[in-house]
Order: structure tokens, then sequence, then C-alpha cells
């Protein structure tokens, strides 16, 4: 896909931080970088009389200006090259994300949990773009380690393509190693060293002669050595399979966990169109 990387945009420290990840992302896909603001209002704060796109009268969202000025500096800071458009949209900002990241290659965003207010709700955009969105979903948070692999896990215990691809080709950028962890790593209790014809990293292996590919034992379950791995790895990257209309993420257990508690940032990949 040559659709944008886009990235929400709401002033935060999260969100400048998923901005400059994002900057680098649509570099490095030789994409532009698009700027989303989501611009709500609780309905209860628009006066009678006044369109509820500016309750304020005159220009209530102009916030988004220096917001976005703001974004687009730090972008241009992380990656020089990048071409940069804006966008200010009416709505919720993770419904704004999931309707916008139909076209998109890749949607970032940051780690600020979103709360609405006398709803007590509380959860992450990033979860509900995992769960409904179009695009891989990249979560920028925790500290991630510069000199760490690409950690690569599924959900359902088998390695996709599209995650696989994902994985193999920020490894590559980033000069560094695959660390697969699944539940298909070993055998015979012992780790599986060797890649055999019909593994589905044997073609990727060819293609990113750069990358070395690694296979631990993994103890204690894949999830918990998803999150204990994360804490000295660049990046989480997490496989999941649609199945019907439902994606399995809402149902998955690695990546939500990876989404809520990695060390480093968490891409999320659908694996849509491959029957196992």
């Amino acid at each position: 896909m040559n659709g944008p990387v886009l990235v929400g945009v709401d002033g935060s420290s999260s969100s400048l931080a998923a901005v400059e990840a994002a900057a680098r992302e649509a570099v490095r896909l030789g994409v532009e970088l698009g700027l989303v603001h989501a611009c709500e209002w609780p309905a209860a704060s628009v006066p009678p009389g006044v369109h509820p796109w500016d309750p304020g009268g005159s220009g209530s969202c102009g916030s988004a200006n220096g917001a976005l000025t703001e974004a687009e500096r730090r972008a241009r800071s992380a990656a020089p090259a990048v071409r940069v458009t804006h966008t200010v949209l009416m709505g919720e900002a993770a419904s704004v994300l999931e309707t916008e990241s139909r076209g998109a290659s890749l949607t970032v965003v940051g780690s600020r949990p979103v709360s609405r207010a006398g709803s007590g709700r509380r959860g992450s955009v990033a979860a509900r773009l995992a769960a409904h969105g179009s695009s891989p979903v990249l979560m920028v948070r925790g500290r991630p380690d510069s000199a760490g692999p690409v950690v690569l896990a599924c959900d359902d215990g088998h390695v996709g393509r599209r995650a696989a691809e994902f994985a193999f080709a920020e490894a590559s950028a980033r000069e560094t190693d695959v660390v697969v962890l699944n539940g298909f790593a070993t055998r015979n209790g012992r780790p599986r060293n060797g890649l055999g014809p019909h593994d589905p990293l044997a073609a990727l292996r060819e293609k990113y002669g750069d990358v070395t590919v690694r296979r631990p034992r993994v103890r204690g379950g894949t999830r918990r050595a998803v999150i204990e791995a994360s804490t000295q790895a660049q990046l989480v990257v997490v496989g999941a399979r649609r199945r019907g209309e439902w994606p399995a993420v809402l149902q998955a257990t690695i990546s939500r966990a990876a989404l809520r508690r990695a060390g480093c940032p968490v891409a999320v990949i659908h694996e849509e169109g491959e029957n196992r």
C-alpha cells in the first residue's frame, strides 16, 4: 500500500513522540506523513443557536493550528526529507483515526489513555484501532533500547506473513536482529535454530540477508516472554488474525498485553486473507 502514514496530533508529549516515529516510518516507506487533529466537544457545552463545530462562536478549534505547527516541526526534525500534510476533522479521536486509516499504510498513535468525561470509561486509541482500524497500527510507548532487536510474535502462535514482513523491514532499517517468540519456536523442548523449507520466515531471510533471526526458548508463555523481551527491544511486532467480521485481536492476549504493558513501541499487524 502506498497510502500515507497517519499520526494523531493533540499537542501532548505522547503525541509528539508518535509524530517523530511516524515521520521516520513515512520516510522508510516512501510515503507522505499525514498529521490528523480531531476536534471534539461534548454536546452539552454547545450553547443554543451556536454551530456544534464552533461552540465558542469564533474558531474554537484554532488551537489545532498550534498543535499541528509544533507537530510538523518535530516531524521535520526527526526526518528532514518527510513530506507532510495536515487534516483537522470533527469527531472523537479514535473514530476519526479509524475512518482515516482506511487508506493509510500505517497509523501511529501515542500511549496517552483516552478518558471520556462522565463516562467512567478509559482506554487507549491504539487498542481501538488495533481492533477496528483498517491499517497496521503503531503505538509509541515505553523506552526502546536503541541496541535491542525487533521482537516478533503472533496472537495465534503462527508467524503471519504481513507481521513477519513488517518486522524484517524494520529490523533491516534499524540494522538489528529479529527475535521470534511463539508457541512453535521449540521442538521437543529445544529451540529450533534452523528454518525448514516451509517456514514462513525462509523467504524473508533470503530477501533480508542482513537480518539475523533468533528463536529463543519460550518460558512461562509467549505473552510473558514478549513483555519481558520488550524491556530490551526497539520494537514489538504482533500479528493478529481477523476471523469473519470480528478481528481476533479483540480476544487476543499477546497484542492486548503488549499494548498495555510493553516497555517499547508496539505494532499490531492484521493478517487478513490468510487461511490456516
